[in-house]
């Protein structure tokens, strides 16, 4: 007993009173003994997959088939924009249940149940190319998705992959038909031109 409690003691004639007890402890406020834990656990504790699948931003342009309708079937035009070795080889194609329209001298897809387009498909292996496109069409196209059904007999058949829709403002269009040999030609895109020539008469 120290000299406090003792001089209590010879002077009350009874033992100090005991310490008040503790505050109520409040409700959510005390950490789980798991919560704890994990605080306090190594590194490699936490599960970890043998084979993690590769980060995907979903933001990323899009990579795998993808449809030209208008300026872009000109195999000269892809070559250009990604800065290829050489002019790439566009498979026939068309999609079905979409129509174009003209904004200015440019085409524009939109829904058109039972409408078909024709056209010609370039595979896009890489995030940079799929930008390259993006940034050649602009902020009035985006990339969706669309089924692309093969016009050369050939195979696959068909296969899921992407299309530049418009998404600018529709009042701009106006019904007409897009030629790419006019407008090869308007752009003083001889060369492109006599190529398409060539091969609409080997045809």
């Amino acid at each position: 007993m120290s000299n406090t409690a003792r001089e209590q003691v010879n002077l009350n004639g009874s033992p100090p009173p005991p310490p008040p007890p503790p505050p109520p402890e409040i409700l959510g406020s005390r950490i789980s003994p798991y919560v704890l834990k994990l605080r306090t656990a190594p590194a490699d504790y936490y599960f970890q997959a043998p084979n993690p699948p590769p980060y995907v931003d979903v933001f990323n342009a899009h990579t795998g088939p993808y449809f030209f309708y208008g300026t872009l079937t000109d195999p000269s035009m892809v070559r250009e924009i990604l800065a290829l070795e050489t002019e790439p080889e566009l498979r026939p194609a068309r999609l079905v249940g979409y129509e174009c329209k003209l904004w200015g001298q440019y085409p524009a897809l939109l829904d058109a149940p039972g409408s078909v387009v024709e056209g010609a498909v370039y595979n896009v292996e890489t995030v940079e190319h799929g930008e390259k496109l993006a940034a050649y069409e602009t902020n009035n196209y985006r990339a969706d998705p669309c089924h692309i059904y093969y016009t050369d007999g050939k195979e696959p058949a068909d296969h899921i992959g992407y299309m530049f829709k418009f998404k600018g403002d529709r009042k701009d269009l106006s019904d007409g038909v897009f030629d790419l040999r006019v407008w090869l030609t308007r752009m003083g895109r001889h060369a492109a031109v006599e190529k398409l020539d060539a091969k609409k008469s080997a045809v």
